[in-house]
């Protein structure tokens, strides 16, 4: 059964508009040192900066969530979960979805389709400050947001069913991360020699990619 087409597809789309909405991070930065230099040095303070700022935060918060599934980066307490093994994993992860994680993000798909529609309709500016700006394109990400999660959660989910036909977890896109950081750092060392810093580096490697992809299970039982 071949399903990394589907889950790596859709890994790229949630990846994309992870990856987009990061830029929103520099617009909040010189949002932030334009009021500051403002507010502090011309004693000239800007309202709608403070709405503007919110607007750019919630919106890189909200895209980035398919993203951070996608990575498997969500916050899981795991002290259990990381010694079952893959096939006991994807079970628990399965009645998890279907009782918890679907029926919460239908639910702010639907309500946040609704909460944008009205926002268009009553053309809504934001009563923060005065003239304040308009607010209805801010929650149209709301139901984007929640369709795009929804989706990515799919794609776990068979993801969870290749596991509990085959026993491993199917592979995930990989993207940077810390590890690339360990990889440079051992590379530019000059007090570990050449096999040695290989050999950390794949050791390393095979452990993150393992916590990664979810197997600590099978690692742990072996």
């Amino acid at each position: 059964m071949r399903v990394e087409p589907f889950v790596h597809a859709v890994d790229r789309l949630s990846t994309w508009f992870g990856k987009a909405a990061a830029w929103l991070i520099i617009g909040l930065m010189l949002l932030i040192c334009a009021e500051v230099f403002k507010r502090y040095l011309l004693n000239m303070p800007t309202a709608w900066i403070f709405d503007a700022s919110n607007m750019f935060y919630g919106t890189l918060f909200m895209l980035a969530g398919a993203y951070t599934l996608a990575q498997n980066a969500h916050v899981r307490g795991d002290f259990l979960y990381s010694s079952m093994r893959p096939r006991t994993q994807a079970t628990l992860d399965l009645i998890l979805y279907f009782v918890f994680f679907f029926p919460g993000i239908a639910a702010l798909i639907y309500s946040g389709y609704d909460y944008a529609a009205q926002s268009f309709r009553i053309d809504e500016h934001s009563s923060v400050t005065a003239g304040g700006p308009p607010l209805y394109h801010f929650k149209a990400v709301i139901p984007l947001a929640g369709a795009l999660v929804m989706l990515q959660g799919v794609a776990e989910v068979v993801r969870c069913l290749a596991c509990l036909k085959t026993g491993t977890w199917p592979s995930r896109l990989k993207d940077v991360a810390e590890m690339d950081v360990v990889e440079e750092q051992l590379a530019g060392s000059s007090t570990v020699d050449e096999e040695t810093r290989r050999a950390a580096i794949e050791r390393a490697q095979k452990i993150d990619e393992t916590a990664r992809q979810r197997g600590m299970g099978s690692e742990l039982q072996s």
